[in-house]
């Protein structure tokens, strides 16, 4: 993987950071698999070569994640259900406490994986994020099981409808010319 050697300031005007959501439990039917957007975020990467050398940080906004899609469900989400979706998720996450998720990286694993720490909710938790590049495009993700962080995945009809533990954050960014 070649990259050019650098410092990248980017954000959502550069690409998208994506947490895609599922449902579990009896009611799982009636809920939505849901795509949500972090709209206010910024990534600092520093890049070298050898490619080791390189790291990146990370802050998104917890209050700046918004529903963008939901599939599945008995019914189509509605901007009600987004806001009221919006206003739970910022419950959660506790976002007058804990503003930002944060990730910074501890190395990077070869061509295809950055090992870092990733803070949700004050807590920090080792991840390891598959990453490629093509061109100028970085390409990404990494699956996040809530509890680890200490989150109860929200539930709904006394628990019969569930959002997954798992849930997976992806990214897809383009590097500055």
């Amino acid at each position: 993987m070649a990259v050019r050697e650098g410092t990248y300031e980017l954000g959502p005007d550069d690409g998208r950071l994506l947490v895609r959501t599922g449902r579990s439990g009896l009611g799982r039917r009636a809920g939505h698999d849901l795509t949500i957007e972090a709209t206010r975020w910024t990534a600092v990467v520093e890049a070298r070569e050898p490619l080791d050398g390189s790291s990146v940080e990370v802050t998104v906004d917890v209050d700046a994640l918004e529903v963008r899609e939901g599939t599945g469900g008995v019914k189509p989400l509605t901007d009600e259900d987004r806001a009221e979706i919006g206003k739970n998720l910022r419950k959660v996450l506790d976002v007058r406490r804990y503003p930002q998720i944060t990730f910074v990286s501890t190395g990077i694993a070869g061509d295809e994986l950055i090992e870092g720490d990733l803070t949700i909710m004050g807590r920090v938790k080792p991840v390891r994020i598959r990453v490629g590049l093509s061109g100028d495009r970085v390409q990404g993700g990494v699956t996040v099981t809530q509890s680890r962080w200490g989150i109860k995945p929200y539930s709904a009809f006394f628990g019969a409808l569930r959002l997954a533990d798992d849930v997976e954050i992806e990214f897809d960014l383009r590097l500055p010319g």
